[in-house]
C-alpha cells in the first residue's frame, strides 16, 4: 500500500494504537517489536478488539484484507508520521536537553494552550516511537505542535528532527546525562546540538537562554529569540525567589509558580519567552504557569506525617543532582535530610561521579542516606547511611524521621518514590 493511501486510512480513523490492551474502536494497530515481544503476534487480537486495520511486517500473521503487510512496521509508522507532519503544515516546536525537558514542555504547552489548539508529547514519550505517535495525535485543527525529543546516543536527535521537521527548537541545557551512550560530555553537547544543526540547515529558529554561554556558542549562525537576565535578550526574565516556590520577574510582571528549586527558573523563563514570542496575553500566560502543578515524581512537595518531602525521583544525573542539592541547601528549613539513589548510564565515570555527589551531599547536609550499587562503592563518613539497593534499605528500615524536610532524588530505575510508604 502506498503511503498516501495509508494516510487516508489514518485520517478516517481516531488514531494509532501499538498496544492491544488499549485498543479504541477503528484505530490503526501497528505491530511493533521489542526485545521481549512481537507485535505481529497480537494483530488478530487487535482486530478482534475493534481495530480497523493491523499493519504487520510478518506474512504469517496476515488476517485477510484487514491486515496491511509492510516491510518494517516501525519504519512505516515513522514515515507515516513524517508524511502527516508535512500534510498538516503547522508550526512545530521541538525541544531536547539533558535536564528539564518534560517540565519545560509541560510549561510551554500550558502557556501556548491559552491561545492555540495545541498538541504536545504525552509524558516523556520522546523516542523513535514516541515522537511519531505524538505527531500522529495532531489533527487538521491543531494549530501548534510541541514535540519533546530524548536521546542517549549521537545521531538520534538528528533522526527525530527529520521526522518532526521543527520550525522552532529549544535545548534546555547540556549536562552529564547518558554519558555512556554519548561517550562523554562533549558527546552530549554534539548529540543535543543536532537540533541546532537541523534548524540551521533549514533556516529555522531557536529559542536560546542568553545566560547560558554554551547555548549561545552552539546556536551561532541560527536565527534566535533569546531570554535571560541580560539587557540584550529579547525577553528579560530573572529569578525573583525560590522560597519555597519559584517566582519569576519579567519586565514589570511577577509570575508565581508551584515549582520548587531555583534550577526550574530557566524552564519557566523559556515558557514565558515562547509565550511572548507567540503573543499569548500576559494575564493568561501568568495564570497558566501559576496553575501548573508538577506530578509524576518531578519536584513534588508533599507532606508525610510531620515531614515535608521534596520528591524529585523521576530521573537523575550528576548535573541535575548537583543542582537539586544546591537548591535544597537554600531552602529555609531547620532540619534537612537527603536520600539519594544511583544515577544510571554514566559508563566508566560512574564511580567518580557518585563519589563527587556523595561528598557534595555530606558537605551540605548532616543527614545523608545513599541507596544503590554505585553509591555503595563510595567512601563516606560514618554518619552517612549507605544501602546497596532498595531491598536492603526496606529490610533494615529507615531510622526514626520526624519534623524534617527531606529531598528524595534518584534515577527512574531506582523508583525511590517507594520511600513514601516508609515515612
Amino acid at each position: 500500500m502506498k503511503l498516501q493511501d495509508l494516510h487516508k486510512l489514518f485520517l478516517n480513523s481516531p488514531g494509532i494504537s501499538t498496544d492491544t490492551r488499549k485498543i479504541a474502536p477503528n484505530t490503526l494497530f501497528f505491530a511493533l517489536k521489542g526485545e521481549r515481544f512481537n507485535g505481529n503476534a497480537f494483530a488478530k487480537a487487535a482486530l478482534d478488539k475493534g481495530a480497523s486495520y493491523a499493519i504487520i511486517d510478518e506474512a504469517e500473521y496476515e488476517q485477510g484484507e484487514r491486515t496491511i503487510l509492510v516491510e518494517d512496521a516501525l519504519n512505516t509508522l515513522q514515515e507515516l508520521a513524517k508524511y502527516h507532519r508535512t500534510y498538516l503544515n503547522i508550526p512545530i516546536l521541538a525541544l531536547t536537553g539533558s535536564n528539564g525537558k518534560t517540565t519545560t514542555k509541560e510549561l510551554i504547552h500550558a502557556v501556548l494552550d491559552q491561545k492555540f489548539k495545541t498538541i504536545a508529547t504525552l509524558g516523556n514519550l520522546n523516542n523513535h516511537i514516541g515522537v511519531p505517535l505524538t505527531l500522529l495525535r495532531m489533527r487538521p485543527d491543531t494549530e501548534i505542535g510541541i514535540v519533546e525529543m530524548g536521546a542517549n546516543h549521537q545521531k538520534e536527535i538528528a533522526f527525530l528532527s527529520e521526522i518532526a521537521q521543527p520550525d522552532y527548537g529549544y535545548i534546555t541545557n547540556f549536562g552529564k546525562a547518558h554519558l555512556e551512550g554519548f561517550g562523554g560530555v562533549e558527546g552530549v553537547i554534539k548529540g543535543k546540538s543536532e537540533l541546532y544543526d537541523y534548524l540551521r540547515k533549514h533556516d529555522k529558529m531557536a529559542f536560546v537562554n542568553a545566560d547560558d554561554a554554551l547555548q549561545l556558542k552552539q546556536s551561532k549562525g541560527l536565527r534566535t529569540y533569546t531570554f535571560g537576565s541580560t539587557a540584550e535578550a529579547h525577553t528579560c526574565c530573572t529569578l525573583a525567589s525560590a522560597q519555597p516556590f519559584v517566582s519569576i520577574q519579567t519586565d514589570d510582571t511577577l509570575i508565581e509558580t508551584q515549582l520548587t528549586g531555583a534550577y526550574n527558573a530557566s524552564n519557566i523563563c523559556a515558557a514565558i519567552a515562547i509565550g511572548i514570542y507567540f503573543q499569548v496575553p500576559v494575564r493568561e500566560m501568568k495564570q497558566a504557569i501559576a496553575n501548573y502543578l508538577p506530578e509524576n515524581n518531578r519536584s513534588q512537595l508533599l507532606l508525610k506525617g510531620s515531614n515535608t518531602v521534596l520528591l524529585d525521583a523521576y530521573n537523575a544525573n550528576p548535573t541535575s543532582m548537583e543542582a537539586a542539592l544546591l537548591s535544597f541547601d537554600q531552602r529555609p528549613a531547620v532540619s534537612k535530610m537527603v536520600i539519594l539513589g544511583d544515577m544510571f548510564e554514566l559508563g566508566s565515570s560512574a564511580d567518580a561521579e557518585h563519589q563527587q555527589i556523595a561528598e557534595r551531599a555530606e558537605a551540605l547536609f548532616s543527614e545523608v542516606i545513599l541507596v544503590g550499587a554505585h553509591f555503595a562503592r563510595t567512601q563516606t563518613s560514618d554518619s552517612t547511611l549507605v544501602f546497596k539497593d532498595f531491598e536492603s534499605l526496606k529490610q533494615e528500615g529507615l531510622p526514626p524521621i520526624e519534623g524534617k524536610t527531606i529531598l528524595i532524588k534518584g534515577s527512574r530505575g531506582m523508583a525511590l518514590e517507594r520511600l513514601l510508604e516508609m515515612l
